[in-house]
């Protein structure tokens, strides 16, 4: 078992707990004790949606994850912020101020690019070794630094009503280390009132999308039939946006040595370097020189 396992998160459940609910249906499912699952970015326990779950080999891929883009849908409710910018927490500001749609699409655009936000006090950042979410929830002050993010695109859905809005649903395209909720939070303050995240759902994580996702119900279902197979992306999904890499086996047999392979006509970048169907590795070439970035123990 080597690939991706893309659940739709439901409601409530942590993204470690996801990696927990794969590795307890693998086992159950019987195929064998102690196979690796990592997830490819953590998502919050009031979000939903595309979790990439990396089985055997494709945890060496997971770390690209975290570094990937990734769409959302979100709603704000107007009116109200809480602790934690979502409906989990406590309101702590109010205001009577409603924005039309015409003043939000005014706003947007201040929104998107590259752009500076400082994240929630209830997030997994670390302050001098300690969550930032442990020292909030013990009531200390949690002060954290702006950083700066990339919004890509940022736009109203469809079917938005006119006139005051007590609450609106966009979809955001957005860099690594973007925080909604405090997207959300701003948003809300540039048009004169406050807000906080009421659905928050990721619809695309990297390259992964929800068409290929499932439930958690579906996985364990699929688990016991063991069919697990039928819905275990390769580990190539994780990377479509690096071309392949021909070798012959004698290549494949150097790089698996660690071995730097010379005079190989290429451009340079990465490679998905493989022999035949086989992964052998995620390469770098410079200069006609191929290393390994990150090796693949397969047959």
């Amino acid at each position: 078992m080597h690939g991706w396992i893309i659940l739709d998160k439901p409601l409530g459940l942590g993204s470690t707990q996801g990696v927990s609910a794969v590795k307890r249906v693998l086992r159950q499912g019987g195929y064998g004790k102690g196979i690796k699952v990592g997830h490819g970015g953590t998502l919050d326990p009031l979000a939903t949606g595309v979790l990439p779950i990396a089985v055997g080999e494709a945890t060496k891929l997971a770390g690209r994850m975290l570094d990937s883009d990734k769409v959302y849908d979100f709603t704000i409710r107007f009116g109200e912020q809480t602790s934690t910018l979502d409906a989990e927490g406590e309101v702590v500001t109010a205001s009577d101020v409603r924005p039309t749609r015409d003043a939000l699409e005014a706003v947007l655009p201040g929104f998107t690019g590259p752009i500076e936000q400082v994240p929630p006090a209830y997030s997994a950042l670390k302050i001098d070794g300690e969550r930032a979410y442990d020292l909030a929830r013990a009531g200390e002050e949690v002060v954290l630094a702006s950083r700066a993010v990339t919004i890509h695109a940022l736009t109203v859905q469809e079917g938005a009503a006119d006139g005051a809005l007590e609450e609106i649903t966009l979809t955001a395209h957005v860099s690594k280390g973007t925080y909604i909720r405090s997207l959300a939070r701003d948003i809300a303050l540039a048009l004169g009132t406050v807000g906080h995240v009421t659905m928050l759902r990721r619809i695309k994580a990297g390259p992964f999308t929800l068409a290929p996702a499932i439930s958690l119900d579906k996985l364990n279902e699929m688990g016991q039939a063991r069919t697990l197979e039928q819905i275990l992306l390769p580990l190539r999904a994780g990377l479509d946006d690096i071309p392949a890499l021909a070798l012959d086996p004698d290549q494949a047999g150097a790089l698996r040595q660690g071995r730097v392979l010379a005079g190989i006509a290429v451009d340079d970048g990465q490679y998905f370097a493989m022999l035949g169907d086989t992964p052998v590795a995620l390469v770098e070439a410079l200069e006609g020189n191929v290393r390994v970035v990150r090796g693949f123990n397969l047959d």
